[in-house]
């Protein structure tokens, strides 16, 4: 590994000292020059014909801003998680680049595939000379054995499939009826009604193909253990420090990936990775301040990307619990917080206030939507209607770590929390380790609480059927709302293949959700990752999940 020192400062010296550094420097060069000239790997040829060995920089380490909760992708709902396993797993189906457009030139693990005019069958020709990690094969009976898998799981082992597939194996609204190896590298879907956004849910992280002997062997310990097809083979995880994978050799893409390693760094703190990141700890840095976006661009040996934004960030109110069971107390806090000074405060321009739960960018967003604007006076009025006239006292859960649609959550809630008392509302900060926020906020422990979302595959059902449909209360639906209409709608939209219908269905929903008023939705980011200078290849993903293969450094 290169490291490179940066040009800021340095040690004065005297004359006589400045003589001995210099022989020595020069014994030192004699000393190196000998050695290269006598071996044979990465050698170039000097302006003089001299040899000299060329050092490539093979290492990629990535700082983040929280640790992975598990590695099996199936049991995973958070991005940390993702940012892993999108690189030791693949997809039947890819997205595109920068996009979530499916084609077949995006290289999945399928490399064609045929749709039944009744939109019921889907056939795919998968790509052959495939293998896992542990040397076994990757063929019909595998994606069979990884869907047998998944259906037969739970809210726990599986949420996401639930939230893409209308249930799991059994359920009155399970959509895949079967799935049949129908050759070794042939595989049949047959669903039980046409599914508008099936191929980009094969798409989505979470149902990266597994080897079915790993999983099989380790059962629940899977998740500790990784085994898929990816560009680069599991290593080693040490919790809440780093988890490090390692080129696969055997990988079916030739040349592919570059690096030889990746060390994923756990740093949630905003100054210290950025710290890290200035010093030349680590390489690459995830979830950026936004405040700290000059700072980045001002370094000549650094460079800043902007991610593509598709996410929301919002506060959710636990609808079950009182007083957030009544539509009232939670319109009544929608007009009491001030958004547009959230995001001046905290976004530094890369975020603007949101009214929907999904963002401008999505096919289906109601723009005719009013906003409840800031208005402490008819949040008082509400308050009273509800019969809260002197305010109550809550439970404001501030995320521990920043994510893209919240770069910092404490400060979000120290802002909110000044809005609600302007109102009587008294709010108590409070917050746990991530893995535990998540799964206590899922269990329906808070009152109300920060959280967020960036979409998985670039569709409206991602959002509004994932976040809020009375199907997913338990996995992704965090505010355990239920409203019938909304979900007989939700399931309309997913039937329905005319785009132009679909989208007419999801403005219908949008308009339920604001008069119910579930959540807060507070900003949409466009988020910030900065790195090395000579890093080449990278492509930050609207889904927030990247490929590192291409990486490389200069």
């Amino acid at each position: 590994m290169i490291i490179k020192q940066k040009e800021n400062g340095g040690v004065k010296l005297s004359g006589k000292k400045l003589w001995s550094l210099v022989l020595m420097m020069l014994f030192a060069l004699t000393t190196i020059l000998a050695a290269c000239s006598s071996g044979e790997e990465d050698v170039a040829e000097g302006d003089e014909g001299e040899a000299v060995e060329e050092e490539v920089q093979d290492t990629l380490i990535f700082g983040r801003g929280g640790d992975s909760v598990t590695l099996d992708p199936i049991g995973a709902t958070d991005g940390e998680s993702f940012k892993v396993t999108k690189n030791i797993f693949e997809t039947l189906v890819n997205f595109g680049e920068q996009d979530t457009d499916v084609v077949p030139e995006n290289n999945g693990l399928a490399e064609s595939w045929e749709i039944s005019e009744d939109g019921l069958t889907y056939t795919f020709d998968l790509r052959e000379g495939v293998l896992f990690h542990d040397g076994t094969e990757f063929d019909a009976n595998a994606v069979v054995a990884n869907f047998e898998r998944w259906a037969a799981g739970d809210a726990d082992s599986a949420p996401y499939y639930s939230s893409m597939f209308g249930g799991y194996a059994g359920e009155p609204g399970h959509i895949i009826e079967s799935v049949t190896a129908v050759e070794d590298h042939v595989v049949e879907f047959k669903l039980t009604r046409p599914s508008a956004p099936f191929l980009k849910n094969l798409a989505m992280s979470p149902f990266g193909i597994a080897s079915p002997t790993a999983f099989e062997e380790l059962g629940e310990e899977f998740g500790n253990n990784p085994v898929g097809t990816g560009p680069f083979q599991f290593v080693e995880w040490q919790r809440n420090d780093t988890v490090t994978v390692e080129r696969f050799e055997d990988y079916w893409q030739e040349g592919l990936p570059n690096l030889e390693r990746i060390i994923f760094r756990a740093i949630p703190d905003n100054s210290a990775r950025l710290n890290s990141l200035l010093s030349g700890e680590i390489d690459l840095a995830d979830g950026i301040n936004p405040a700290d976006a000059a700072t980045i661009a001002d370094e000549p040996e650094l460079q800043l990307w902007e991610r593509p934004s598709m996410n929301i960030g919002y506060l959710g109110f636990t609808t079950t619990r009182e007083p957030f069971d009544d539509p009232l107390v939670r319109q009544a806090l929608s007009y009491a917080i001030d958004k547009q000074a959230i995001v001046d405060a905290f976004f530094e321009g890369y975020a603007e206030t949101a009214k929907n739960p999904l963002p401008p960018v999505i096919s289906g967003y109601n723009d005719e939507i009013e906003d409840y604007t800031y208005n402490p006076e008819k949040a008082k009025e509400l308050l009273a209607a509800a019969g809260y006239p002197d305010g109550f006292e809550m439970e404001l859960w501030a995320m521990p770590v920043p994510r893209p649609y919240m770069p910092d959550g404490q400060k979000v809630a120290e802002a909110i929390q000044a809005n609600l008392a302007d109102v009587g509302v008294t709010a108590e900060i409070v917050s746990f380790e991530w893995a535990t926020y998540l799964e206590k906020a899922k269990n329906g422990e808070a009152d109300a609480f920060l959280l967020g979302w960036t979409g998985d595959n670039g569709d409206a059902d991602n959002f509004l059927y994932v976040l809020l449909d009375q199907d997913n209360i338990g996995s992704n639906n965090y505010t355990r709302y239920e409203n019938q209409e909304l979900h007989d709608i939700l399931i309309e939209a997913q039937t329905e293949t005319d785009e132009e219908a679909r989208a007419e269905l999801y403005r219908q929903a949008q308009e339920i959700i604001h008069e119910d008023a579930p959540m807060v939705p507070l900003a949409h980011s466009t988020p910030l990752i900065a790195g090395d200078a000579d890093i080449t290849g990278y492509t930050p993903h609207p889904t927030g999940s990247d490929k590192l293969d291409n990486v490389a450094f200069e």
